[in-house]
């Protein structure tokens, strides 16, 4: 029997297949109903979610596709050969700020949304520090470390929502889907692209792909892990729809949240489902958070050598919960999810584009 290496420094392909998945399943699905719900009649969301959700997994495959030619080897030193190192210092710089920025978003939209339902008595300044220091002691370790929790986490959190959608089966009003495709386009485009903005995070594949012994299925199997978000997504959003309806699903501020609310376990042996469905959703919050700081961690490692993992963390780590701390209201932490969202997007797409075009301009010839 071959023997398991926990102290090596590299991962498998099926690691990237959690990853992936574990990193776009965040604070994003429990407002996901809403924002889809919002600009759509009906159960018309499903539309975008399944052209935003393909979308996404043909641009991971492609990020995939790309990282894998050069086995072993940093975005940097990819990205310089196949551009010059200044462009590489932009992009790996932008990379760095998309992740921190995404790990203020987080770290801040937890505080909130466990301040209304598990802390109600809880500043939200404490919540968030408490949540940051968590995913700090996590970050300091060892990066393979942070995969071999995903594939340990992730399965509980797919468990958990799956049973909210089976227990509400019940409940599950055909009806309530009606009527369908009467979205004008604007507000379907409008949709797509925040269904878009669900599955971002498959810009990190650049970085971590590096890190993959045989890198050679990454692409299939990072493509397999990206499908599992979208059918996820897919299922609980049609079942919120048909539970409570289109104009529910617009007005309420947590929507999956409230969806667990609901779940009833025979024999009432069991209250208060949503405190369970909350807690191990903290889990995906978490692997999202430490993913995206971590990533940030690594892109600023190849530009600033000297500087150790721990110094970086230990800088940057204040500026964070700082920068958390400025949204105030709801409306402000929607708004700073969006932006970050859109640049990620921008970000993550330019980068693709620019590299992959580089890479067919010098023959498409492995390093």
């Amino acid at each position: 029997m071959k023997k398991f290496e926990y102290a090596d420094d590299q991962i498998g392909d099926k690691e990237i297949m959690i990853a992936i998945p574990s990193i776009v399943v965040g604070i994003g699905i429990i407002t996901l109903p809403r924002t889809l719900a919002e600009p759509t009649n009906g159960v018309d969301g499903v539309f975008a979610l399944v052209i935003g959700g393909t979308f996404a997994i043909l641009m991971t495959w492609v990020v995939a596709k790309l990282a894998v030619q050069f086995p072993r080897e940093s975005f940097f030193s990819y990205a310089s050969s196949l551009t010059s190192k200044p462009v590489a210092v932009l992009f790996t710089l932008l990379f760095a700020i998309y992740g921190l920025s995404t790990t203020v978003y987080q770290t801040r939209a937890i505080a909130s949304v466990s301040e209304e339902y598990l802390f109600e008595r809880t500043p939200f300044g404490a919540v968030s520090l408490t949540f940051l220091l968590i995913v700090i002691y996590a970050v300091s370790g060892s990066r393979v470390g942070l995969f071999r929790l995903n594939m340990l986490f992730f399965p509980i959190v797919v468990f958990i929502s799956l049973l909210v959608i089976l227990l509400n089966i019940g409940l599950f009003i055909p009806e309530n889907l009606l009527p369908v495709l009467t979205t004008d386009f604007s507000s379907q485009w409008n949709a797509l692209i925040k269904s878009t903005f669900s599955f971002m995070g498959f810009g990190v594949l650049l970085f971590y792909t590096s890190l993959v012994k045989s890198p050679r299925n990454v692409p299939k199997k990072a493509a397999i892990g990206m499908s599992v978000a979208v059918v996820l997504y897919i299922m609980i959003f049609v079942m919120f729809i048909g539970v409570f309806g289109n104009l529910a699903a617009a007005n309420l501020l947590h929507p999956t949240v409230e969806l667990a609310k609901d779940v009833q376990i025979p024999g009432g042996f069991f209250e208060r489902f949503e405190s369970l469905f909350f807690v191990i959703w903290i889990m995906a919050i978490f692997n999202t958070t430490v993913m995206f700081f971590d990533s940030a961690i690594f892109a600023l490692n190849a530009l600033f050598k000297k500087n150790r993992k721990m110094q970086l963390i230990f800088i940057l780590s204040p500026l964070i919960y700082i920068a958390g701390m400025i949204p105030q209201s709801t409306n402000e932490i929607s708004a700073l999810g969006t932006f970050i969202s859109m640049y990620g997007l921008a970000v993550v797409s330019s980068t693709v584009a620019v590299l992959v075009i580089a890479w067919k301009m010098r023959g498409g010839i492995k390093k």
